[in-house]
C-alpha cells in the first residue's frame, strides 16, 4: 500500500443547502481540487433541483466543466428529507426540523456507501451548521473540517453563548442591554448588533436548536476554516487560535470572479449588461436583498418610495418570493411606469458581473457575507438593511467598525424620506466620496491575503499541510 502522505487527499464536502453557503462551498471545493484535493461534493436534490432548473444545459453534474480541466471533483445529490418541490421558504421552520432531524440519515447512508466501496477517504468538509458532522465523520474514521461561511465575529458570539447566557445577555425574558465587553478577542458589541436568534426572547425555536448544538458539535472539530480575511478580525481570530484550530482563508471568489464554471444560482439570471453600459461611470444603485430572507411588504412599499423620490437610477433584484411566495408582485401600483427611465427591476442576476460594472456605484443590501466580500473587491460602498441572522452583525463590520457604508435607516420601519436621503448620501460625488475611499482601503485587505505569500494562501497551505500530518498520525481504517 502507498503511504498516506503519496496520496490526494480525498474529502467529502457538504454544503448547507442555501445558496448563500453554497457558493463558498463550490468556490472552496475549486480551490481545494487545484490543490490536489479529490472532492465528492454532496448537495441536496432540492438545490440540484433548482439550479438545473434555472441552468437547464447543466444536466446532472453542476462540475462536469470543472472536471475537464483536470480537476477532481465528484458529485452526488442526496435527499434533504422533504418532497423536492415542496416550498422551503415559504415553510422555513419546517426546513429547518427537516435539516435538523432528517437530513443526516441520508447524510450517514451516503457517506457509508462512499467510504464502504473501497474509496479512500480522508476528510468531511461541511458547513458548521450541522448538527451532526463530528459524529458522522467519527463513525467512519474521518476527520472533521467545519467550513463557517460568515465573519469570524459571528463564529465567536455563537462559540461562546455560554459567556452571553451567564451575563444575561441572552436567553433571559429580561435581557441586558448594556455593551457586551466579555468576549475573548471582541472589544466591544451593542446587543443590537448581534446575530437576529441571539435578539430573540424565545429560544425554544428549530434555529435555536441548530445553533445549540451545532457550535456543541463544532468543538469537536479537527480545523475550522473561515472564509474571512485575518487582516480585518484579527483579534477575534487570535483569540478563537486558544480554542479551535481556526484558518482565514477568505475571500473564497470563483476563479474568474464574474463568470463561473459552475452553475450555483437558483434562479435563472438576467442581462444587465447593456443597460448598464448606457450609464454614466458610479451612477446606479444596485439593489439585492438576497437569495433567502423575506422583506415585509410595508417596508418594500417604503423602499420603493424612497427609491422613487432619490432619481438615482437602479438596477433592482426583486426575487418573485421576496414578500412571500404568495404575493409575486409586491410593488406599489404606478410605481414601474413612474421609474421607468432610470430603473431595471429584474428577478435575477450573476451579482459579482453587476458589482464589477463600472457604473455600480453603491450596493443597498441585506449584509449577507457573500454580498459584503463581494462589494469590498469590487470597491463599491454599502447601504445596508440587514434582515436575519448574521446580517446585523456584519452591518455593524460594514458601517462601525470599517466605515465603507451606512445604514439605510436608523430605525425601522424606514421611511421614503430616509431612503431617499440616504441613497443620494451613498451615491452623491461628495457625500459619499469617504465612503468609496474607506472600501477601497479594505479592498486592499483582501488583496494582500490573496496575494502570493498572503495571510489566505498561507493558512490555507498550513491546513492542507496539517490535515496530511494527521492522516498519518490517524491512519484511515478501510
Amino acid at each position: 500500500m502507498a503511504d498516506e502522505s503519496s496520496q490526494k487527499s480525498h474529502a467529502i464536502f457538504i454544503p448547507y443547502p442555501l445558496q448563500g453557503h453554497v457558493i463558498p462551498s463550490v468556490n472552496l471545493a475549486i480551490k481545494l481540487a487545484s490543490k490536489g484535493f479529490t472532492i465528492t461534493f454532496i448537495n441536496t436534490q432540492a438545490v440540484h433541483h433548482q439550479t438545473a432548473k434555472a441552468h437547464p444545459d447543466i444536466g446532472s453534474d453542476i462540475f462536469a466543466k470543472v472536471r475537464e480541466s483536470g480537476l477532481d471533483i465528484r458529485y452526488a445529490t442526496v435527499s434533504d428529507g422533504l418532497p423536492v418541490e415542496f416550498d422551503r421558504s415559504l415553510h422555513h421552520d419546517q426546513f429547518m426540523a427537516s435539516l435538523l432531524h432528517e437530513f443526516s440519515a441520508h447524510v450517514d447512508e451516503v457517506v457509508g456507501r462512499i467510504v464502504g466501496s473501497g474509496e479512500k477517504v480522508h476528510c468531511l468538509i461541511a458547513d458548521t451548521f450541522f448538527v451532526w458532522s463530528s459524529k458522522i465523520a467519527k463513525k467512519f474514521g474521518l476527520l472533521y473540517v467545519s467550513y463557517w461561511t460568515e465573519p469570524a465575529l459571528v463564529f465567536t458570539l455563537y462559540y461562546h453563548l455560554d459567556l452571553l447566557r451567564e451575563n444575561g445577555h441572552f436567553g433571559q425574558q429580561e435581557r441586558r442591554e448594556d455593551t457586551i465587553k466579555y468576549i475573548p478577542g471582541v472589544e466591544a458589541v451593542e446587543p443590537r448588533d448581534m446575530m437576529s436568534y441571539l435578539q430573540d426572547t424565545d429560544t425554544t425555536s428549530v434555529c435555536h436548536q441548530i445553533i445549540f448544538n451545532a457550535f456543541q458539535d463544532a468543538k469537536n472539530a479537527d480545523f475550522v476554516l473561515c472564509n474571512t480575511v485575518q487582516d480585518l478580525e484579527l483579534g477575534t481570530i487570535s483569540a478563537l487560535h486558544a480554542k479551535v484550530p481556526f484558518y482565514a482563508i477568505g475571500p473564497i471568489f470563483p476563479p474568474g470572479f464574474t463568470k463561473s464554471n459552475v452553475a450555483t444560482s437558483l434562479w435563472s439570471e438576467s442581462d444587465c449588461s447593456q443597460w448598464l453600459d448606457k450609464k454614466p461611470h458610479g451612477s446606479v444603485l444596485y439593489a439585492s436583498f438576497g437569495s433567502y430572507a423575506h422583506v415585509k411588504k410595508s417596508e418594500l412599499i417604503e423602499i420603493a418610495k424612497g427609491l422613487a423620490l432619490s432619481k438615482v437610477s437602479f438596477l433592482w433584484v426583486l426575487r418573485p418570493d421576496i414578500v412571500s411566495s404568495d404575493d409575486t408582485d409586491p410593488l406599489p401600483v404606478g410605481f414601474k411606469e413612474e421609474v421607468k427611465d432610470r430603473s431595471m427591476i429584474i428577478p435575477w442576476c450573476c451579482q459579482n458581473a453587476v458589482l464589477a460594472h463600472p457604473a455600480t456605484g453603491g450596493f443597498l443590501t441585506h449584509c449577507g457575507w457573500n454580498s459584503v466580500l463581494e462589494s469590498i473587491w469590487c470597491g463599491v460602498p454599502l447601504l445596508c438593511f440587514p434582515l436575519l441572522t448574521d446580517q446585523f452583525t456584519n452591518r455593524k463590520l460594514v458601517v462601525d467598525d470599517w466605515k465603507m457604508g451606512i445604514n439605510l435607516s436608523n430605525k425601522r420601519p424606514a421611511t421614503k424620506e430616509e431612503v431617499s436621503d440616504n441613497v443620494n448620501c451613498l451615491m452623491s460625488w461628495k457625500s459619499g466620496d469617504e465612503y468609496r475611499v474607506k472600501v477601497k482601503e479594505v479592498r486592499k485587505s483582501l488583496e494582500n491575503a490573496l496575494a502570493p505569500n498572503g495571510s489566505s494562501g498561507t493558512n490555507l497551505d498550513l491546513f492542507i499541510k496539517q490535515l496530511k500530518a494527521k492522516c498519518q498520525i490517524k491512519p484511515i481504517s478501510q
